[in-house]
């Protein structure tokens, strides 16, 4: 029995030229395309003068268009999976679709193209030979600084992405988790007219969104420097040091409260230096 290819397209983030020849035959000879947007796509499709069939795929009715998807596959036609721009299943839809493409025994191939964290990457000055993409941090606050907590030691250049709401947001606990000095590049509208690329510090960028020297407008991929493990941090420094002069004459609770108000840092993160401290004072006490 003959079975289709599942094709997954990278489209542009911006500059419609940087479709690649291939992806563009591969639209074109394709039977079905699954697009996040079929609204975006076609304006896509249009400019290169491609008139495939479009089916809406996106984070909201992926579970049930897989089983028809796999279905056409089956009956040997070939889909090709884009999203709104970059490469597909990268903090877009897809995955739910490839897994099962891979159960039927579908083959599955990639079509690589643009992607918004890689040319931020190549763009920021950061090292490159080791990195780690976290893509679109929660919603929530507390979710988010819980998040960047447990990327607080993490030694390889980090990549972001945050939508126009979120980027003040964003960076400002970037900025209370890493520090303000923490290295970093932020990247907005990439390869499209309004393109801005800007390198400094987490405090610098933040100043800049606030001054509107970087406007809040558009998408934006944010890429910032690993900690130095082996550099002291400063930070750490400062919270052992106040930590043990508060807990001296107040109670933990209130000690471990001023400090994270005073440090920005997240309770939990002060509450387990306080439980260092503590029993580290009873082992020599004890001793």
């Amino acid at each position: 029995m003959n079975i289709g290819t599942l094709f997954i397209v990278a489209t542009p983030i911006g500059n419609l030229d940087d479709l690649s020849p291939r992806a563009r035959e591969v639209l074109a000879d394709a039977d079905l395309i699954a697009a996040e947007d079929t609204r975006h796509t076609k304006r896509l499709l249009s400019h290169f003068g491609i008139k495939t069939p479009l089916i809406a795929m996106h984070e909201h009715n992926e579970r049930d268009a897989v089983d028809g998807l796999i279905e056409k596959l089956l009956d040997n036609l070939s889909v090709a999976v884009v999203s709104d721009a970059g490469t597909p299943l990268v903090s877009d839809p897809g995955f739910r679709l490839v897994q099962a493409a891979h159960r039927h025994r579908i083959p599955v191939s990639p079509v690589p193209g643009p992607s918004a964290g890689i040319a931020a990457l190549s763009a920021a000055g950061l090292p490159t030979d080791r990195y780690c993409f976290e893509g679109f941090l929660p919603a929530k606050r507390k979710s988010r600084q819980d998040r960047l907590e447990a990327l607080q030691a993490e030694s390889r250049s980090m990549i972001f992405f945050a939508s126009v709401h979120r980027i003040r947001d964003t960076l400002a606990d970037l900025a209370q988790a890493f520090g303000s000095e923490r290295e970093a590049f932020l990247a907005r509208e990439l390869t499209k007219v309004h393109e801005q690329c800007v390198a400094g510090t987490l405090g610098v960028l933040l100043q800049q969104v606030d001054a509107g020297t970087v406007p809040a407008k558009g998408e934006f991929a944010i890429v910032v420097g690993g900690s130095n493990q082996n550099a002291p941090d400063a930070r750490a420094v400062i919270v052992d040091r106040l930590l043990r002069e508060l807990l001296a004459v107040l109670p933990a609770k209130q000690a471990v409260a001023i400090v994270a108000g005073v440090c920005g840092q997240s309770r939990n993160a002060v509450y387990r230096e306080m439980l260092a401290i503590t029993g580290q004072r009873q082992a020599e006490d004890a001793s």
